[in-house]
């Protein structure tokens, strides 16, 4: 696939962040409760997830010998997903969801570029240069500048 693709891709998959936002809120509206809002989020989207592997599995799933031998810190992806969605159903309510989404892209930016320049979790490394600092700086001044007005 062209790069391009994939930044499409990206690009749709933030649209989808921002609704995913919006539409936990209103669910916690009349839920009531944020953690069984974000399990009732879950419960959807793991519903949704069983029937595309159904529909497109290619190949036989993992065995369990393969997923009993997967490094602890490889789950963590499951968990900081719980994280974000029972964050965003408590924050988004409270401070709208451009500041919610604005503090977000702030973290994920500069996690993202800490992550390139060191390689953890497995990530190529991209040393740190002064033109992605300017550009991480350039992004966090517009996410401040949307917060401010």
């Amino acid at each position: 696939m062209p790069k391009e693709l994939y930044f499409f891709i990206a690009f749709i998959a933030g649209s989808g962040i921002a609704v995913q936002s919006g539409a936990n809120a209103q669910l916690r509206l009349l839920i009531n409760n944020p953690l069984i809002t974000a399990l009732l989020s879950f419960l959807v989207g793991t519903f949704a997830l069983i029937a595309l592997v159904i529909a497109t599995a290619s190949r036989e799933l993992p065995s369990w010998q393969v997923l009993t031998h997967i490094a602890w810190w490889k789950w963590l992806g499951g968990i900081m997903g719980a994280f974000y969605i029972c964050s965003v159903v408590i924050t988004a309510p409270k401070i709208g969801a451009a500041n919610t989404l604005g503090f977000v892209m702030a973290g994920q930016l500069i996690f993202a570029v800490l992550f390139d320049h060191f390689g953890w979790l497995g990530f190529q490394a991209h040393a740190v240069s002064p033109m992605r600092l300017l550009g991480v700086a350039l992004l966090l001044l517009g996410i401040f500048l949307v917060q401010k007005y």
